[in-house]
């Protein structure tokens, strides 16, 4: 009899542990909110029409009813009339010039350094000046492979000829030293990769990339490279 108290007790108990299980399941299974779409206004004759990345200014481009026919030349007038909109909506908007500071480039890995001049007690261990020398170059090819994508559309997937650079030369007005930061376009909280896979949905036109694709990391470097000596500061507008 005891026993059967016992186990009567212990399937309760299992009971009560299965229900707590599925109602938290049920609480925590809801399906994340839909981020913020860039819904970009259709034109009545048919013409592609191209959007900025403030998810509101538009341009459309009357006579071009493929995107694939928009040339580099063209797609950079667009893009500049497109800012030059913008500008005049907001004209008391912080915008930054372009830097123009020109992608580094790395010497070539030199000899190797002579034995007196390896590091010791270094958070990498005994390295040399060649060493160096490769991990600068190793760096700086990543960087300028992400300087290629930024400013070829093909690269990035786009269909109507819009690469990052026409709206950002030089990658500026990027400001990765904000992230993370709210972003009004994606109604959360959001790092730069994210808001660099929003403009390739959007104004770019393409597939978002994977948070590991070479592309993703090659960009992120180029654009934290251009700011070089600015000082972190998550969370600034």
């Amino acid at each position: 009899m005891h026993v059967r108290k016992t186990l009567g007790i212990a399937a309760l108990g299992l009971g009560l542990l299965l229900g707590s299980l599925a109602t938290w399941q049920t609480a925590f299974a809801q399906e994340p909110a839909p981020k913020p779409q860039h819904h970009v206004p259709p034109s009545s004759d048919g013409d592609v029409v191209v959007a900025m990345c403030d998810g509101e200014t538009t341009l459309e481009v009357e006579g071009v009813k493929d995107p694939s026919t928009i040339t580099r030349e063209k797609a950079q007038a667009i893009s500049d009339e497109l800012m030059l909109a913008w500008r005049k909506k907001n004209p008391d908007a912080r915008w930054d010039a372009p830097p123009r500071r020109l992608v580094a480039q790395a010497n070539p890995p030199q000899p190797a350094a002579p034995a007196a001049n390896v590091q010791a007690g270094h958070t990498y261990g005994a390295f040399s000046e060649r060493d160096e020398a490769i991990w600068k170059e190793s760096t700086e090819q990543a960087v300028r492979e992400g300087h290629r994508v930024f400013h070829d559309a093909k690269s990035l997937g786009g269909t109507v000829a819009i690469s990052c650079d026409m709206c950002h030369p030089d990658a500026s007005n990027t400001h990765p030293e904000t992230y993370p930061k709210y972003q009004v376009q994606l109604g959360r909280v959001a790092l730069l990769r994210d808001m660099i896979n929003w403009c390739i949905e959007n104004p770019v036109r393409g597939k978002p990339l994977a948070d590991d694709d070479p592309r993703m990391k090659a960009m992120e470097a180029y654009i934290y490279a251009q700011r070089k000596g600015v000082k972190l500061e998550y969370g600034k507008h």
